[in-house]
């Protein structure tokens, strides 16, 4: 009979990336507070698009992260 275990290299992989969307998902909303609070300046649009790209990949990496996690414990490898 075999015992599962959690895979120590996937699971630190996942937090990695969960590390990672954690700072995107503070990084997204300043920067679009700092797009907003300066809609007449001449980098508003480049600021706001950022902002948004920045957002998309913490989202992306949330459930990246998520994933490799859930793998580490219940693959069956």
């Amino acid at each position: 009979m075999e015992t599962k275990r959690t895979d120590k290299d996937v699971l630190v992989k996942g937090i990695k990336t969960m590390g990672i969307s954690l700072v995107l998902m503070f990084l997204g909303p300043t920067f679009f507070y700092v797009a907003f609070s300066n809609s007449e300046k001449p980098l508003y649009i480049p600021i706001l698009i950022l902002a948004s790209i920045l957002s998309i990949l913490a989202i992306y990496f949330a459930f990246k992260g998520l994933k490799l996690i859930m793998d580490s414990m219940f693959r069956n490898s």
